[in-house]
């Protein structure tokens, strides 16, 4: 992770994109040599783990930048599939049943409240992400919904606090994914629904 003084994590994409594409160019320049199914084990252990890692703090950077970081994992997705690349990108990512850029952030600001809400973050992240208790009883108090305490007063770098995002995100799911009795059954609903979502719309 790669911060610069403004928080705006320019220098952090950049660093980013030029290790994930340093990796593709190893992984491509063996290609031929390989089938399908250890091109995708070798992207996902050197491309789309970087990708991954720490992805949280991508929360609300503007499209200029999510775009780059897009851009590489379009790229890994046509290697792998061994397309060109005039080929449409949406059905490739369908096909692999990747989340794109935006969504895989998505997806681990709201793994990380789900841990929050089932005891299973340290307390400092608990305290961002408080639950909300109704004064009186409602239908509503089972739902698992988050207080929505945080009041940003600068949008670039509020919005993009876990304070900020975590409840936004949480109470926008189904009750039926924030219900999930397990990690492993919350990350399968949440990445069907999150692709369904994505892809249905587009």
């Amino acid at each position: 992770m790669t911060m610069d003084s403004s928080m705006r994590m320019t220098s952090h994409v950049q660093c980013l994109c030029k290790a994930a594409l340093h990796a593709i160019g190893m992984i491509g320049n063996i290609r031929q040599y390989l089938d399908q199914k250890t091109t995708t084990m070798l992207v996902h252990a050197f491309v789309t783990s970087r990708l991954d890692a720490c992805n949280s703090l991508l929360f609300g950077l503007p499209d200029n930048l999510i775009n780059k970081i897009q851009r590489v994992q379009n790229i890994a997705a046509r290697l792998i599939l061994r397309v060109p690349r005039h080929e449409h990108i949406t059905p490739l990512l369908y096909q692999l049943h990747w989340l794109p850029i935006r969504q895989r952030i998505t997806f681990k600001i709201l793994l990380l409240t789900y841990k929050v809400i089932n005891y299973m973050a340290p307390d400092f992240i608990s305290e961002l992400a408080p639950l909300h208790v109704p004064t009186r009883a409602l239908r509503s108090a089972s739902e698992q919904r988050l207080e929505i305490t945080y009041r940003s007063s600068t949008k670039f770098y509020g919005d993009r606090s876990f304070a900020f995002a975590a409840p936004h995100l949480w109470n926008g799911l189904p009750n039926s994914i924030r219900s999930a009795s397990s990690v492993a059954s919350f990350k399968s609903r949440l990445k069907t629904y999150l692709f369904r979502q994505h892809f249905l719309s587009v």
